[in-house]
């Protein structure tokens, strides 16, 4: 893919769009299939409120080739928010073509230039060496922390 890639704000035309990358990327990732009708609410629930965070959308040629969302989480010790980059997805014909990195880039400048924004964060599957690899090439480094939770949603696996 020749043409340059370009990052926008997300709108709600993009729903179907952003669920169709969230489903894909929970069967991947994490072999779960997830209810449509809950993730489509879930993705709609960004957009009713935007305190909750906001989407981004790559693009090639006004295609969509990729997305994530970004959560805030503040922090009391640093008296700030941490902005949490969450449901990435790039569609698998656009991998390794630097998608993800022009959504980290952007991300990272808009917090960069967001008062009160400390940082950024994201998680990631134990296994997946190849996102890992990635996010340590954009100079993420392990924090040191161990994701626990307690889930109140079961998902089929």
């Amino acid at each position: 893919m020749s043409h340059a890639i370009t990052i926008r704000e997300a709108t709600l035309s993009d729903i179907p769009f952003l669920v169709g990358c969230n489903a894909a990327m929970a069967l991947e990732t994490e072999h779960k299939t997830l209810d449509r009708a809950l993730l489509t609410r879930g993705t709609q629930a960004i957009f009713d409120k935007p305190a909750r965070g906001f989407y981004r959308i790559a693009e090639r040629a006004g295609v969509p080739v990729g997305s994530l969302m970004v959560t805030y989480e503040w922090s009391d010790w640093r008296n700030g928010d941490w902005w949490w980059i969450q449901s990435v997805y790039v569609m698998p014909e656009a991998r390794r073509s630097g998608v993800f990195r022009a959504l980290y880039v952007d991300v990272e400048t808009s917090a960069r230039a967001t008062l009160g924004v400390v940082g950024l964060r994201l998680y990631v599957e134990n296994e997946n060496h190849d996102a890992q690899a990635t996010y340590a090439a954009l100079g993420m480094s392990d924090a040191g922390y161990r994701m626990l939770e307690t889930g109140f949603i079961d998902f089929q696996a």
